[in-house]
């Protein structure tokens, strides 16, 4: 890394907060954290102590402390320590404006300052930083991330390439798969494909066309499996034989077939009406109400470190 990154300073100690902080203790980093909420600290111990077996098959180093972090009340004087900012603030510019104008005042010249904003451009929230912007991007992750590699580093127009560097980085010293996108973009990228998909389930389901329980399977035990592995670009080039010669392939044979799907798919797109939710709703309470959800989480942390393992030993590109 071009910064020497040994202390972070996790703002916002939510979910994706403290999951943040339990990557980077598994990394040996020290770790400050600000979360005025009450209980705050109580529930990342307990987040913490849930977590920390999967991280050390995930790869914690060996001989950690899990106790090399520190709650503090005021963040201000601890800004001087650190040596990157996670900032998991609520998702509304006019917090993050007054957040990150007190984290760019604060914090030493040349330390990034990163937001998990899951699709707010950092653009919409340092019109008051005045003494170094160019250091402020989003480093989005995918949740949870102490387990998911994504990262979407998305920078602002005034963002320096330095600052830039750095992030990408540091995520991929922390084990990430970090993405940069080259222009800001309400939503960022993987959450808008989520939006795509889901607003087509949304659909489906509202139509009643089909079950909420066969929609998730029609997504797990099909297109999510392959997902895993490669996606769209390299699935449809592979779907054509192969290479960008069964890319094109594809896309000539199956295009007119595409194009008259998407037409229907437009014309019953869900429009979030209170008549389209309420069946929705009813479809989808149908199954989740069913649903024995003890464990659940933990089931699928643990599938999912598998399937990072496996993915970990194999040669591909992809």
């Amino acid at each position: 890394m071009s910064l020497q990154i040994r202390t972070v300073a996790v703002i916002g100690c939510g979910i994706i907060g403290s999951s943040w902080a339990s990557l980077f203790l598994s990394r040996g980093l020290k770790v400050i954290i600000y979360d005025p909420a009450e209980g705050a600290e109580e529930r990342f111990r307990r987040h913490l102590r849930d977590t920390w077996p999967a991280l050390q098959v995930n790869g914690a180093l060996a001989d950690l402390s899990t106790e090399n972090y520190e709650f503090v009340d005021n963040v201000m004087p601890s800004l001087l320590e650190v040596d990157f900012v996670q900032e998991n603030g609520p998702e509304r510019a006019e917090f993050k404006r007054c957040l990150m104008e007190t984290l760019d005042q604060y914090t030493r010249p040349g330390v990034v300052i990163a937001s998990s904003s899951s699709g707010l451009p950092s653009s919409e929230f340092i019109q008051l930083c005045r003494r170094d912007p160019s250091r402020i991007l989003v480093g989005h992750p995918f949740n949870p991330p102490h387990l998911v590699p994504l990262v979407e580093v998305v920078p602002h127009p005034g963002t320096s390439a330095t600052s830039i560097s750095a992030a990408m980085d540091f995520y991929k010293f922390l084990g990430k798969r970090p993405i940069l996108l080259r222009h800001e973009v309400p939503g960022f990228i993987a959450n808008r494909l989520q939006a795509a998909v889901n607003n087509e389930a949304y659909s489906l389901l509202s139509r009643g066309i089909i079950s909420a329980e066969d929609l998730d399977a029609a997504v797990t035990s099909g297109p999510g499996l392959r997902w895993a592995l490669t996606g769209p670009v390299v699935t449809n080039a592979l779907g054509g034989g192969g290479g960008a010669e069964g890319f094109m392939q594809r896309i000539e044979r199956l295009g007119p077939s595409i194009r008259s799907w998407e037409e229907d798919i437009l014309k019953h797109r869900f429009d979030w009406s209170d008549e389209r939710l309420s069946l929705l709703k009813h479809e989808v309470m149908n199954w989740l109400e069913t649903i024995d959800w003890n464990g659940i989480k933990e089931q699928r942390d643990w599938v999912l470190l598998n399937v990072l393992t496996t993915k970990s030993k194999s040669n591909s590109i992809i």
